[in-house]
């Protein structure tokens, strides 16, 4: 008997009497992407694909199944913990106790001012230090953060994007000045503009300067530090701006065009850049969904590269990725929920094929993690790891025809926006227009939605939630002697750095940065030297401020 007759028997002796008994909870079932879920999936719900060509072998193209041909066997996902608060010498505490704790990399989160690259004595600063980064004005601050740390040894990824150029060249100059060369500096620079103007609003100029900077890293990075990923594109904000799945995929992907297509114009090859560049996406509480979403973005990565821009390193094809589980999807109601959470999302990512993972601290609805709080957190990963066997056989739910089909169902979705993209003149034309803006704003306000009249449920929001619920978890204080112990240093540094030096250092880079036809002189070598000279950031950014001006986002209509 065929799978077909079978299951129409299936259904006429089985399933038909039991709904009949006990109905359906609701007559709909779908993914957060709103992708349909079948009730059964079996050999049907794959018919007209080639199982070959389509889900293969680990380590081979589509590369479906992973891009290392023994998976974690060999060598598990990196534990990349992500943290900062305070001034650099309570970050760098928190580092020590994370690596002495077993984690594998440093993730260095910044507080606001140098997000948008102020100094912390700046007017605009006032009532931000700290609170959610560590703060770093100028090399002093950087050689106290990574003061003990082993650069030569670790790799260290740094969620930065505009300011990102000058904050890396701080850490260059930080790791020459104790004697490790950059090219043996191993890292992520987040570095992803162009979904600061889609999703996070953590811009500080117009996109076209912006874009230039990006590049300029990339180039710099291409021919100096072979060993860093000069750019992670990064799904990670869009989705928690509230994007679906599909979403975060397709608006990550047609960034990574743009950046691939700015560099191969600035004049490097392909294959001089594409192995470097790096993704970080999110991991959200629907496990099937976000497991299909990984695999689908190898996929879909692996062709364009190949066919679209002509890769012809295997290497240059490989999406890899950075996860981290989803801070939007935390609730301060009944916060060790969360715990539950951020398992579950983590699993999702092994599942999926990480290369590293963040899993998110219980409490940080509330506040930066506590030291017990980010243990516990990467302890949920060394569990995953170590006590469940996931990370045993490569893939464990390729095959799956539930997965394969969700695959598939995500990356057909995908190509879809990428079309429409492509046809809106690609990504930063699309940026321009407010076009994945709208989708996300749309996306978002239909969950809502959805949890306002409870066709999705949170529990302890709006499902068993508990009236009387009462906090009782210690939460991180960010104390007033840290912010003292910073203001003390940048004052200090100011006052004995060589000002002469400063002077011409920054004049310099406004010189380069404003020449006519300058968007083909690389910056990152006088940004390295107004790094050393301990120019500050906000003096670095207020030359790119001054030279490229601000950016304010039209309203929308």
């Amino acid at each position: 008997m065929s799978w077909s007759a079978r299951r129409r028997a299936w259904e006429t002796a089985r399933l038909e009497p039991a709904l009949e008994r006990a109905p359906e909870r609701r007559t709909r079932f779908s993914t957060i992407s709103d992708v349909e879920v079948d009730r059964l999936y079996g050999p049907w719900s794959l018919e007209g694909t080639d199982p070959l060509a389509a889900i293969g072998f680990p380590g081979e193209p589509p590369f479906t199944r992973g891009v290392h041909p023994s998976g974690y066997r060999a060598r598990p996902w990196t534990m990349r913990m992500f943290a900062g608060f305070g001034a650099a010498e309570d970050t760098n505490a928190r580092f020590r106790q994370l690596l002495a704790a077993g984690q594998t990399g440093l993730s260095i989160a910044y507080d606001m001012p140098t997000l948008y690259g102020y100094d912390t004595d700046d007017p605009e600063a006032e009532g931000e230090f700290g609170t959610c980064g560590v703060a770093v004005s100028s090399l002093a601050d950087m050689e106290v953060l990574l003061d003990g740390l082993p650069l030569d040894r670790i790799s260290t990824s740094m969620t930065i994007n505009s300011p990102a150029a000058p904050i890396w060249a701080m850490y260059i100059a930080a790791a020459e000045k104790r004697g490790v060369p950059r090219a043996a500096l191993e890292g992520t620079l987040q570095n992803d503009i162009l979904k600061e103007f889609v999703a996070q609003k953590e811009f500080l100029f117009p996109p076209e300067p912006s874009l230039r900077l990006v590049t300029d890293t990339i180039e710099f990075g291409t021919r100096e530090m072979p060993r860093w990923n000069t750019i992670s594109i990064s799904g990670y904000h869009i989705r928690e701006a509230g994007s679906t799945a599909v979403q975060e995929l397709a608006f990550t992907i047609a960034d990574g065009m743009a950046y691939t297509e700015a560099a191969i114009a600035r004049g490097l090859r392909v294959d001089d850049f594409g192995p470097r560049l790096s993704f970080f996406f999110n991991s959200h509480n629907d496990f099937f969904e976000e497991i299909a979403k990984f695999r689908a973005a190898r996929r879909i990565w692996w062709k364009l590269m190949s066919e679209r821009y002509g890769a012809e390193n295997e290497r240059s094809t490989w999406m890899r990725f950075h996860t981290q589980t989803a801070g939007v999807s935390l609730t301060a109601q009944q916060p060790l929920n969360n715990l539950t959470r951020v398992a579950i999302q983590a699993l999702a990512a092994v599942l999926g094929g990480t290369q590293s993972l963040h899993t998110d601290a219980y409490d940080e609805a509330w506040a930066v993690p506590s030291a017990e709080a980010a243990l516990l957190a990467l302890r949920q990963q060394q569990i995953i790891a170590e006590e469940t066997g996931v990370a045993s056989t490569v893939d464990p739910l390729g095959g799956s025809w539930f997965v394969e089909s969700l695959t598939d169902a995500t990356e057909a979705a995908v190509w879809r926006y990428l079309d429409e993209i492509d046809r809106r003149g690609g990504m930063v034309a699309a940026i321009a227009a407010g076009y994945p803006q709208g989708e996300i704003a749309d996306a978002a306000y239909r969950y809502q939605l959805e949890l306002d009249a409870d066709d999705r449920s949170i529990v302890g929001v709006n499902l068993y939630h508990d009236p009387q619920e009462v906090l009782e978890i210690p939460l991180l204080q960010v104390s007033q002697a840290s912010l003292r112990t910073h203001l003390g240093r940048l004052e200090q540094t100011r006052r004995e750095r060589d000002g002469p030096a400063v002077a011409r250092a920054l004049a310099r880079l406004r010189e380069l940065a404003s020449r006519p036809g300058s968007t083909e002189t690389n910056l990152m070598p006088a940004l390295i030297e107004c790094a050393a000279a301990y120019a500050t950031l906000g003096e670095i950014c207020g030359v790119f401020r001054a030279v490229f001006g601000e950016y304010r986002e039209p309203a929308a209509v």
